[in-house]
Protein backbone atom coordinates (compact mmCIF):
# COMPACT_ATOMS: atom_id res chain seq x y z
CA UNK A 1 0.00 0.00 0.00
CA UNK A 2 2.96 2.41 1.42
CA UNK A 3 6.10 2.39 -0.87
CA UNK A 4 8.69 4.87 -1.46
CA UNK A 5 11.80 5.01 -4.11
CA UNK A 6 15.32 6.95 -2.81
CA UNK A 7 14.42 9.26 -0.18
CA UNK A 8 10.88 10.31 -1.69
CA UNK A 9 8.09 11.17 0.62
CA UNK A 10 5.41 7.88 1.31
CA UNK A 11 2.44 8.02 -0.69
CA UNK A 12 -0.37 5.94 -1.36
CA UNK A 13 -3.19 5.58 -3.68
CA UNK A 14 -7.19 5.43 -3.86
CA UNK A 15 -9.65 3.93 -5.81
CA UNK A 16 -7.48 1.38 -7.86
CA UNK A 17 -9.84 -0.43 -10.79
CA UNK A 18 -8.10 -4.14 -10.01
CA UNK A 19 -10.29 -7.06 -9.82
CA UNK A 20 -8.09 -8.91 -7.70
CA UNK A 21 -4.51 -8.23 -5.91
CA UNK A 22 -2.76 -11.81 -5.32
CA UNK A 23 -1.62 -12.13 -1.35
CA UNK A 24 2.45 -12.11 -2.46
CA UNK A 25 1.92 -8.99 -4.48
CA UNK A 26 4.46 -6.04 -4.09
CA UNK A 27 3.55 -2.58 -4.98
CA UNK A 28 5.98 0.04 -5.94
CA UNK A 29 5.83 3.85 -6.72
CA UNK A 30 7.21 4.96 -10.33
CA UNK A 31 6.40 8.89 -11.82
CA UNK A 32 2.90 8.66 -10.19
CA UNK A 33 2.31 5.34 -11.74
CA UNK A 34 1.49 2.48 -9.29
CA UNK A 35 3.32 -0.77 -10.18
CA UNK A 36 1.83 -3.78 -8.65
CA UNK A 37 4.16 -6.91 -9.23
CA UNK A 38 3.29 -11.04 -8.06
CA UNK A 39 3.85 -14.17 -9.32
CA UNK A 40 5.71 -13.23 -12.33
CA UNK A 41 2.93 -10.69 -13.85
CA UNK A 42 3.26 -7.08 -13.57
CA UNK A 43 0.43 -4.65 -13.15
CA UNK A 44 0.23 -0.83 -13.56
CA UNK A 45 -2.25 1.12 -12.37
CA UNK A 46 -2.72 5.07 -14.02
CA UNK A 47 -4.03 6.63 -10.80
CA UNK A 48 -3.41 9.54 -8.41
CA UNK A 49 -1.09 9.54 -6.11
CA UNK A 50 -1.39 11.42 -2.66
CA UNK A 51 1.05 12.59 -0.29
CA UNK A 52 0.57 10.65 3.00
CA UNK A 53 1.54 14.33 5.03
CA UNK A 54 -2.52 15.06 3.61
CA UNK A 55 -3.73 11.92 6.14
CA UNK A 56 -5.25 12.45 9.40
CA UNK A 57 -5.09 10.28 12.01
CA UNK A 58 -8.88 8.75 11.83
CA UNK A 59 -9.78 5.86 11.27
CA UNK A 60 -11.63 6.96 8.09
CA UNK A 61 -9.13 7.93 6.22
CA UNK A 62 -6.85 4.38 7.49
CA UNK A 63 -9.50 2.35 6.44
CA UNK A 64 -9.96 3.79 3.06
CA UNK A 65 -6.12 2.63 2.55
CA UNK A 66 -6.04 -0.83 5.06
CA UNK A 67 -8.83 -2.07 2.80
CA UNK A 68 -7.44 -2.40 -0.01
CA UNK A 69 -5.31 -5.01 1.89
CA UNK A 70 -6.58 -8.87 0.82
CA UNK A 71 -8.52 -9.62 2.98
CA UNK A 72 -6.92 -12.76 3.87
CA UNK A 73 -6.03 -10.77 6.53
CA UNK A 74 -8.59 -10.61 8.80
CA UNK A 75 -9.78 -12.87 11.06
CA UNK A 76 -7.00 -13.33 13.97
CA UNK A 77 -9.04 -14.98 16.66
CA UNK A 78 -7.32 -13.81 19.03
CA UNK A 79 -9.49 -10.45 20.64
CA UNK A 80 -7.38 -6.82 21.25
CA UNK A 81 -9.04 -5.94 24.71
CA UNK A 82 -9.96 -2.47 26.69
CA UNK A 83 -10.84 -2.36 29.80
CA UNK A 84 -13.30 -0.23 30.86
CA UNK A 85 -13.64 0.38 34.24
CA UNK A 86 -15.82 3.35 35.48
CA UNK A 87 -18.82 3.59 37.53
CA UNK A 88 -22.00 1.60 35.66
CA UNK A 89 -24.50 1.76 37.99
CA UNK A 90 -25.59 3.84 41.30
CA UNK A 91 -25.79 7.40 41.99
CA UNK A 92 -23.06 8.62 39.56
CA UNK A 93 -23.48 6.12 36.81
CA UNK A 94 -23.99 9.07 34.58
CA UNK A 95 -19.54 9.49 34.36
CA UNK A 96 -19.53 5.93 33.59
CA UNK A 97 -22.86 4.36 31.54
CA UNK A 98 -23.17 6.65 28.67
CA UNK A 99 -19.39 6.10 27.69
CA UNK A 100 -19.80 2.28 27.72
CA UNK A 101 -22.46 2.86 25.31
CA UNK A 102 -20.83 4.92 23.56
CA UNK A 103 -17.94 2.49 23.08
CA UNK A 104 -20.23 -0.54 21.93
CA UNK A 105 -21.25 1.72 18.75
CA UNK A 106 -17.12 2.41 18.38
CA UNK A 107 -16.85 -1.55 19.05
CA UNK A 108 -19.22 -2.81 16.72
CA UNK A 109 -18.42 -0.41 14.24
CA UNK A 110 -14.47 -1.66 13.91
CA UNK A 111 -15.35 -5.23 14.06
CA UNK A 112 -18.17 -5.04 11.36
CA UNK A 113 -14.88 -3.30 8.90
CA UNK A 114 -12.91 -6.11 9.99
CA UNK A 115 -11.44 -4.92 12.83
CA UNK A 116 -7.93 -3.39 14.38
CA UNK A 117 -4.64 -3.94 11.67
CA UNK A 118 -2.06 -4.58 13.48
CA UNK A 119 1.01 -5.32 11.72
CA UNK A 120 -0.36 -7.18 8.32
CA UNK A 121 -3.63 -8.98 10.36
CA UNK A 122 -6.59 -7.84 11.90
CA UNK A 123 -7.88 -8.50 15.20
CA UNK A 124 -11.42 -7.93 16.77
CA UNK A 125 -12.11 -5.65 19.60
CA UNK A 126 -13.29 -6.59 22.81
CA UNK A 127 -13.97 -3.72 25.61
CA UNK A 128 -14.69 -5.57 28.79
CA UNK A 129 -16.54 -3.46 31.06
CA UNK A 130 -16.48 -3.67 35.46
CA UNK A 131 -18.54 -1.71 37.49
CA UNK A 132 -16.73 -0.08 40.31
CA UNK A 133 -19.60 2.14 41.33
CA UNK A 134 -17.49 5.13 42.13
CA UNK A 135 -15.64 3.08 45.29
CA UNK A 136 -12.01 2.96 45.41
CA UNK A 137 -12.13 -0.51 46.65
CA UNK A 138 -13.45 -1.75 43.95
CA UNK A 139 -12.14 -0.43 41.37
CA UNK A 140 -8.53 -1.34 43.26
CA UNK A 141 -10.56 -4.85 42.70
CA UNK A 142 -11.83 -3.78 39.09
CA UNK A 143 -8.14 -2.71 37.88
CA UNK A 144 -6.88 -5.84 39.07
CA UNK A 145 -9.40 -8.01 37.53
CA UNK A 146 -8.62 -6.76 34.45
CA UNK A 147 -5.25 -6.50 34.32
CA UNK A 148 -4.16 -9.92 35.87
CA UNK A 149 -6.82 -12.18 34.44
CA UNK A 150 -8.08 -10.37 31.02
CA UNK A 151 -4.58 -8.97 30.32
CA UNK A 152 -6.39 -5.57 29.09
CA UNK A 153 -4.10 -3.71 26.20
CA UNK A 154 -6.00 -0.42 27.33
CA UNK A 155 -7.55 0.23 30.60
CA UNK A 156 -10.16 3.92 30.13
CA UNK A 157 -11.10 4.56 33.59
CA UNK A 158 -13.53 7.31 34.66
CA UNK A 159 -10.62 8.46 37.73
CA UNK A 160 -10.48 10.56 40.15
CA UNK A 161 -11.21 8.94 43.43
CA UNK A 162 -11.58 5.55 41.44
CA UNK A 163 -7.97 5.84 40.24
CA UNK A 164 -6.08 7.07 43.81
CA UNK A 165 -5.27 3.51 44.95
CA UNK A 166 -4.28 2.03 41.74
CA UNK A 167 -1.42 4.60 40.89
CA UNK A 168 1.26 2.27 41.93
CA UNK A 169 -0.21 -0.75 40.31
CA UNK A 170 -1.09 0.77 37.02
CA UNK A 171 2.29 2.44 37.32
CA UNK A 172 4.40 -0.69 38.05
CA UNK A 173 2.33 -3.16 35.60
CA UNK A 174 2.87 -0.21 33.04
CA UNK A 175 -0.45 -0.28 32.01
CA UNK A 176 -1.64 2.64 29.14
CA UNK A 177 -4.48 4.20 30.96
CA UNK A 178 -6.69 6.84 30.44
CA UNK A 179 -8.73 9.30 32.74
CA UNK A 180 -11.53 11.88 32.48
CA UNK A 181 -9.84 13.63 35.02
CA UNK A 182 -6.73 15.49 34.37
CA UNK A 183 -5.98 16.33 38.04
CA UNK A 184 -4.56 12.54 38.42
CA UNK A 185 -2.06 13.45 36.63
CA UNK A 186 1.45 13.77 37.85
CA UNK A 187 4.96 12.97 37.22
CA UNK A 188 5.02 9.75 38.57
CA UNK A 189 2.07 8.92 36.20
CA UNK A 190 4.44 8.15 32.56
CA UNK A 191 1.68 5.55 31.81
CA UNK A 192 -1.54 8.02 32.63
CA UNK A 193 -2.70 10.33 29.55
CA UNK A 194 -5.79 12.77 30.02
CA UNK A 195 -6.29 13.12 26.14
CA UNK A 196 -9.85 13.45 25.57
CA UNK A 197 -11.65 16.19 28.34
CA UNK A 198 -9.04 17.90 29.33
CA UNK A 199 -11.44 19.93 32.18
CA UNK A 200 -11.77 22.42 32.81
CA UNK A 201 -8.59 24.29 30.78
CA UNK A 202 -10.98 24.47 27.56
CA UNK A 203 -13.38 26.87 29.62
CA UNK A 204 -11.47 29.32 28.42
CA UNK A 205 -12.67 29.93 25.16
CA UNK A 206 -16.58 30.22 26.40
CA UNK A 207 -15.31 33.29 28.17
CA UNK A 208 -13.04 34.55 25.02
CA UNK A 209 -15.71 34.43 22.50
CA UNK A 210 -17.75 36.36 24.96
CA UNK A 211 -15.40 38.73 25.17
CA UNK A 212 -14.44 39.55 21.87
CA UNK A 213 -18.49 38.70 20.44
CA UNK A 214 -20.77 40.21 23.06
CA UNK A 215 -18.07 42.97 24.53
CA UNK A 216 -21.43 44.96 26.16
CA UNK A 217 -20.67 42.23 29.08
CA UNK A 218 -19.03 43.80 31.81
CA UNK A 219 -19.34 42.02 34.61
CA UNK A 220 -19.77 38.50 36.07
CA UNK A 221 -20.96 36.78 38.92
CA UNK A 222 -19.74 32.81 39.30
CA UNK A 223 -20.09 30.02 41.72
CA UNK A 224 -18.39 26.70 41.93
CA UNK A 225 -18.58 23.87 44.49
CA UNK A 226 -15.53 23.44 47.16
CA UNK A 227 -14.22 20.12 45.56
CA UNK A 228 -11.58 18.27 43.22
CA UNK A 229 -13.82 19.51 40.36
CA UNK A 230 -15.11 23.26 41.50
CA UNK A 231 -12.13 24.06 42.55
CA UNK A 232 -10.03 23.59 39.48
CA UNK A 233 -12.81 24.94 37.47
CA UNK A 234 -13.79 28.02 39.46
CA UNK A 235 -9.89 29.24 39.06
CA UNK A 236 -9.91 28.58 35.54
CA UNK A 237 -13.04 30.31 34.79
CA UNK A 238 -11.19 33.57 37.35
CA UNK A 239 -8.23 33.18 35.00
CA UNK A 240 -9.89 33.28 32.04
CA UNK A 241 -12.35 36.79 33.08
CA UNK A 242 -9.18 38.05 34.09
CA UNK A 243 -7.40 37.99 30.79
CA UNK A 244 -10.50 39.13 29.33
CA UNK A 245 -10.92 41.80 31.64
CA UNK A 246 -14.07 41.15 32.96
CA UNK A 247 -14.38 42.11 36.89
CA UNK A 248 -15.98 39.33 38.90
CA UNK A 249 -18.29 41.31 40.92
CA UNK A 250 -19.46 37.83 43.07
CA UNK A 251 -17.97 34.80 43.91
CA UNK A 252 -19.55 31.75 45.46
CA UNK A 253 -17.63 28.40 46.48
CA UNK A 254 -20.28 26.61 47.66
CA UNK A 255 -20.55 23.14 49.92
CA UNK A 256 -21.00 20.12 46.90
CA UNK A 257 -24.00 19.07 49.41
CA UNK A 258 -25.17 22.61 49.08
CA UNK A 259 -29.15 21.95 47.93
CA UNK A 260 -30.40 25.57 49.76
CA UNK A 261 -29.99 27.12 45.48
CA UNK A 262 -31.75 30.89 46.75
CA UNK A 263 -28.28 31.02 48.64
CA UNK A 264 -26.15 30.06 46.47
CA UNK A 265 -27.89 32.08 43.20
CA UNK A 266 -29.46 35.39 45.23
CA UNK A 267 -26.07 37.02 46.18
CA UNK A 268 -25.08 36.70 42.93
CA UNK A 269 -28.01 38.40 41.37
CA UNK A 270 -27.98 40.77 44.11
CA UNK A 271 -25.10 42.40 42.09
CA UNK A 272 -26.36 42.88 39.22
CA UNK A 273 -23.81 40.99 36.90
CA UNK A 274 -24.05 41.06 33.38
CA UNK A 275 -23.25 37.05 33.42
CA UNK A 276 -23.69 34.55 35.76
CA UNK A 277 -21.36 31.69 35.31
CA UNK A 278 -22.44 28.37 37.25
CA UNK A 279 -18.71 26.79 36.26
CA UNK A 280 -18.82 23.48 36.09
CA UNK A 281 -21.80 23.16 38.60
CA UNK A 282 -23.18 19.51 38.57
CA UNK A 283 -25.77 19.09 36.27
CA UNK A 284 -29.14 18.85 38.57
CA UNK A 285 -27.91 22.44 40.58
CA UNK A 286 -26.75 24.15 36.79
CA UNK A 287 -30.77 23.43 36.09
CA UNK A 288 -32.46 24.37 39.63
CA UNK A 289 -29.65 27.66 39.45
CA UNK A 290 -30.80 28.14 35.99
CA UNK A 291 -34.50 27.74 37.10
CA UNK A 292 -34.42 29.97 39.77
CA UNK A 293 -32.71 32.89 38.13
CA UNK A 294 -35.77 32.91 35.77
CA UNK A 295 -38.21 32.91 38.18
CA UNK A 296 -36.32 36.41 39.94
CA UNK A 297 -36.45 37.94 36.21
CA UNK A 298 -32.95 37.42 35.58
CA UNK A 299 -32.12 38.59 31.66
CA UNK A 300 -28.55 38.74 31.13
CA UNK A 301 -26.14 36.45 30.20
CA UNK A 302 -25.93 32.75 31.34
CA UNK A 303 -22.77 31.18 30.64
CA UNK A 304 -21.81 27.08 31.64
CA UNK A 305 -19.47 24.44 31.48
CA UNK A 306 -22.00 21.75 31.17
CA UNK A 307 -25.93 22.59 29.89
CA UNK A 308 -26.73 18.11 29.68
CA UNK A 309 -30.53 17.96 28.84
CA UNK A 310 -30.84 21.66 28.03
CA UNK A 311 -33.90 20.71 25.97
CA UNK A 312 -35.91 20.25 29.58
CA UNK A 313 -34.63 23.79 30.84
CA UNK A 314 -35.82 25.38 27.85
CA UNK A 315 -39.30 23.71 28.69
CA UNK A 316 -38.69 24.51 31.99
CA UNK A 317 -37.95 28.08 31.32
CA UNK A 318 -38.69 29.62 27.99
CA UNK A 319 -37.21 29.93 24.20
CA UNK A 320 -36.56 33.10 24.73
CA UNK A 321 -34.74 33.29 28.41
CA UNK A 322 -32.63 30.62 27.35
CA UNK A 323 -31.57 32.33 23.75
CA UNK A 324 -27.41 32.81 23.70
CA UNK A 325 -26.94 30.84 26.94
CA UNK A 326 -23.50 29.66 26.57
CA UNK A 327 -21.36 26.18 27.34
CA UNK A 328 -18.74 23.51 26.27
CA UNK A 329 -20.01 20.80 24.55
CA UNK A 330 -22.19 20.20 21.54
CA UNK A 331 -24.44 18.18 20.20
CA UNK A 332 -22.55 15.54 17.29
CA UNK A 333 -25.19 16.28 14.77
CA UNK A 334 -23.70 19.84 14.11
CA UNK A 335 -23.00 20.96 11.06
CA UNK A 336 -19.91 22.23 11.87
CA UNK A 337 -18.46 19.04 13.31
CA UNK A 338 -18.89 17.52 9.84
CA UNK A 339 -15.87 17.51 8.60
CA UNK A 340 -14.29 16.08 11.73
CA UNK A 341 -12.07 13.15 12.24
CA UNK A 342 -14.19 11.51 15.45
CA UNK A 343 -15.85 8.53 14.95
CA UNK A 344 -14.57 6.93 11.97
CA UNK A 345 -15.34 10.71 10.37
CA UNK A 346 -18.87 10.38 11.20
CA UNK A 347 -19.90 12.52 14.17
CA UNK A 348 -23.97 12.88 13.40
CA UNK A 349 -23.82 9.11 12.52
CA UNK A 350 -22.56 8.10 15.80
CA UNK A 351 -25.10 11.21 17.37
CA UNK A 352 -27.86 9.72 15.56
CA UNK A 353 -27.23 5.88 16.32
CA UNK A 354 -26.47 6.62 20.09
CA UNK A 355 -29.97 8.08 20.46
CA UNK A 356 -31.80 5.27 18.37
CA UNK A 357 -29.33 2.66 20.53
CA UNK A 358 -29.60 4.62 24.05
CA UNK A 359 -32.57 6.70 23.92
CA UNK A 360 -32.82 9.27 26.91
CA UNK A 361 -29.32 8.87 28.00
CA UNK A 362 -26.70 11.44 25.68
CA UNK A 363 -24.38 13.57 27.51
CA UNK A 364 -20.89 14.84 26.88
CA UNK A 365 -20.04 11.10 28.33
CA UNK A 366 -21.16 9.41 25.48
CA UNK A 367 -18.68 10.65 23.05
CA UNK A 368 -15.65 11.31 25.77
CA UNK A 369 -14.86 7.97 25.98
CA UNK A 370 -15.07 7.02 22.13
CA UNK A 371 -12.46 10.22 21.22
CA UNK A 372 -9.62 8.20 23.30
CA UNK A 373 -10.36 5.30 21.51
CA UNK A 374 -9.59 7.17 18.03
CA UNK A 375 -6.57 8.48 19.09
CA UNK A 376 -5.08 4.88 21.25
CA UNK A 377 -6.26 3.22 17.83
CA UNK A 378 -4.64 5.63 15.49
CA UNK A 379 -1.24 4.96 17.26
CA UNK A 380 -1.97 1.35 17.77
CA UNK A 381 -2.24 0.84 13.85
CA UNK A 382 0.88 2.96 13.04
CA UNK A 383 3.20 1.41 15.31
CA UNK A 384 2.04 -2.08 14.71
CA UNK A 385 1.57 -2.88 18.34
CA UNK A 386 -0.29 -2.93 21.45
CA UNK A 387 2.57 -2.60 23.65
CA UNK A 388 2.27 0.45 26.08
CA UNK A 389 5.32 1.91 26.27
CA UNK A 390 5.18 0.99 22.40
CA UNK A 391 2.03 2.87 21.95
CA UNK A 392 2.28 5.60 24.02
CA UNK A 393 5.35 6.69 22.60
CA UNK A 394 3.46 7.05 19.22
CA UNK A 395 1.17 9.04 20.61
CA UNK A 396 4.15 11.16 21.72
CA UNK A 397 5.45 11.50 18.38
CA UNK A 398 2.94 11.63 15.85
CA UNK A 399 3.49 15.42 15.93
CA UNK A 400 0.08 17.16 15.72
CA UNK A 401 -2.79 14.32 17.12
CA UNK A 402 -6.24 14.27 16.52
CA UNK A 403 -9.08 14.12 18.70
CA UNK A 404 -12.62 14.84 18.49
CA UNK A 405 -12.49 18.60 17.66
CA UNK A 406 -9.35 18.90 15.08
CA UNK A 407 -5.46 18.71 15.98
CA UNK A 408 -4.26 18.83 19.26
CA UNK A 409 -0.89 18.66 21.24
CA UNK A 410 0.34 17.21 24.27
CA UNK A 411 0.51 19.93 27.03
CA UNK A 412 0.32 19.65 30.97
CA UNK A 413 3.49 20.06 32.70
CA UNK A 414 2.90 23.81 34.26
CA UNK A 415 -0.05 22.70 36.26
CA UNK A 416 0.03 18.75 35.93
CA UNK A 417 3.70 17.85 36.25
CA UNK A 418 4.24 15.96 33.24
CA UNK A 419 2.84 16.49 29.36
CA UNK A 420 -0.07 14.02 28.89
CA UNK A 421 -2.70 15.80 28.59
CA UNK A 422 -4.45 16.77 24.92
CA UNK A 423 -5.44 20.34 24.41
CA UNK A 424 -6.51 21.77 20.72
CA UNK A 425 -9.26 23.38 19.24
CA UNK A 426 -12.61 23.66 21.83
CA UNK A 427 -16.16 23.80 20.56
CA UNK A 428 -17.70 27.26 21.99
CA UNK A 429 -21.66 26.27 21.65
CA UNK A 430 -24.69 28.87 22.24
CA UNK A 431 -28.95 28.55 22.42
CA UNK A 432 -29.98 29.25 19.27
CA UNK A 433 -34.14 28.86 19.05
CA UNK A 434 -33.63 26.15 21.83
CA UNK A 435 -31.57 24.05 20.30
CA UNK A 436 -27.42 23.81 20.41
CA UNK A 437 -25.07 25.11 17.81
CA UNK A 438 -20.94 25.39 17.61
CA UNK A 439 -20.42 29.18 17.25
CA UNK A 440 -16.89 28.69 16.84
CA UNK A 441 -13.81 26.04 17.72
CA UNK A 442 -11.10 28.39 20.25
CA UNK A 443 -7.91 27.43 19.82
CA UNK A 444 -6.60 26.32 24.01
CA UNK A 445 -3.25 26.28 22.90
CA UNK A 446 -3.51 29.88 21.58
CA UNK A 447 -4.65 30.96 25.07
CA UNK A 448 -2.58 29.42 26.80
CA UNK A 449 0.34 30.80 24.72
CA UNK A 450 -0.08 34.03 26.34
CA UNK A 451 -2.22 33.46 29.28
CA UNK A 452 -0.79 30.03 31.10
CA UNK A 453 1.05 31.86 33.95
CA UNK A 454 -2.22 33.51 34.75
CA UNK A 455 -4.09 29.96 35.09
CA UNK A 456 -1.45 28.59 36.55
CA UNK A 457 -1.25 31.61 39.36
CA UNK A 458 -5.17 30.97 40.02
CA UNK A 459 -4.76 27.27 40.50
CA UNK A 460 -1.95 27.73 42.73
CA UNK A 461 -4.40 30.02 45.01
CA UNK A 462 -7.14 27.27 45.27
CA UNK A 463 -4.35 24.15 46.00
CA UNK A 464 -5.04 22.88 42.66
CA UNK A 465 -1.21 22.64 41.12
CA UNK A 466 0.33 18.68 41.27
CA UNK A 467 2.66 19.96 44.09
CA UNK A 468 0.25 20.89 46.49
CA UNK A 469 -1.95 17.86 45.61
CA UNK A 470 0.59 15.36 47.03
CA UNK A 471 1.65 17.56 49.58
CA UNK A 472 -2.06 17.86 50.90
CA UNK A 473 -3.68 14.83 49.92
CA UNK A 474 -6.28 15.69 48.15
CA UNK A 475 -9.78 15.81 49.02
CA UNK A 476 -11.60 13.09 47.47
CA UNK A 477 -13.09 14.10 43.94
CA UNK A 478 -16.19 12.95 45.53
CA UNK A 479 -18.60 13.39 42.41
CA UNK A 480 -22.35 13.72 41.84
CA UNK A 481 -24.79 12.48 39.16
CA UNK A 482 -24.44 14.46 35.81
CA UNK A 483 -27.91 13.77 34.93
CA UNK A 484 -31.20 15.20 36.40
CA UNK A 485 -34.13 12.93 38.20
CA UNK A 486 -37.15 13.26 35.92
CA UNK A 487 -39.99 12.70 38.63
CA UNK A 488 -42.13 10.74 35.94
CA UNK A 489 -39.21 8.50 35.36
CA UNK A 490 -37.20 8.42 38.40
CA UNK A 491 -35.15 5.73 36.95
CA UNK A 492 -33.94 7.03 33.49
CA UNK A 493 -30.67 7.49 34.98
CA UNK A 494 -29.82 3.63 35.01
CA UNK A 495 -32.59 2.50 32.31
CA UNK A 496 -29.85 1.09 30.31
CA UNK A 497 -27.79 -0.63 32.31
CA UNK A 498 -26.24 -3.56 30.76
CA UNK A 499 -27.25 -6.88 31.88
CA UNK A 500 -25.21 -8.84 34.58
CA UNK A 501 -23.01 -10.88 32.73
CA UNK A 502 -21.70 -7.63 30.37
CA UNK A 503 -20.90 -5.32 34.09
CA UNK A 504 -18.53 -7.67 35.93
Amino acid sequence: MFSRIGSTKWFYWSKPKLDYIGPKCQYFYFKETIFITGRGSLLTLGVKVIPIAMLSNSFAHRMAVTSLFPRDRVGMPEPVKIGFLAPLTGPVSSWGLPGLNGCRLWEDWLNNAGGMLIGNRRYPVRIIPYDCGYDPDRAMDGGRYLVQSEKVHFLMMLGGDTFTPLRGFLAENKVLTSTLLPSDLSPDTRYLIAPSEVHPVYNVTGVDWLARNRPALKSVALCSQKDALGLPSIATYRAAFEAARIPVVKDIEYDPEETDVPAIVQPMLDAEPDIVCWCTSYTPLVHAMTEYAYQQGFSGQILSCTLDNYQRLVDRTSVEFMEGTVFQFPDFDDPKLSKKAFFFNRPSTFFNEYNARYPGTWSAVSWEYVSILDIWHAAVERVGSVNSASVLATMKQMGPVTHAFGPARWWGETIFGINNALIGDWPVVTLREGRAKIAEFVSVPAWLDTHQEVLREHMKRVGQLWQQRIESGTARAGLAARVVADPLNPRAETASVPPPDEVS
